[in-house]
């Protein structure tokens, strides 16, 4: 499941459909175009704090996913503490795959 999720991760990004790094996810929250917000695991408590704050403001769902060093090599870049995903299709076919990861567990 981890694989898909990323997966799906480059694949947003290679349809212009995602935005990385803190300052252009912020701009793309900010803007309204945000369906989906990750942020890296291993991310300052300020980042994740910031974002937090900004998502539940504006009514935009938000998750914490692999590191800083995995989200950049899923979108062939380097590390990322952030990414907006901008694409509705995107946003909701990796929220089901988070959902499925999250009900595994408690099985």
């Amino acid at each position: 499941m981890q694989d898909k999720f990323m997966g799906m991760l480059g694949l947003a990004m290679r349809a212009g459909k995602l935005r990385s790094g803190e300052f252009g996810t912020e701009k793309s929250v900010k803007e309204g175009r945000a369906r989906l917000v990750i942020l890296a695991g291993d991310a300052s408590d300020n980042t994740k704090k910031k974002f937090r704050n900004m998502c539940e403001y504006r009514s935009v769902p938000y998750c914490e996913h692999s590191t800083k060093a995995g989200l950049g090599s899923a979108i062939g870049k380097e590390e990322r503490s952030s990414l907006s995903i901008e694409d509705e299709g995107f946003a909701i076919q990796m929220k089901r795959i988070l959902e499925v990861n999250a009900n595994v567990g408690r099985e």
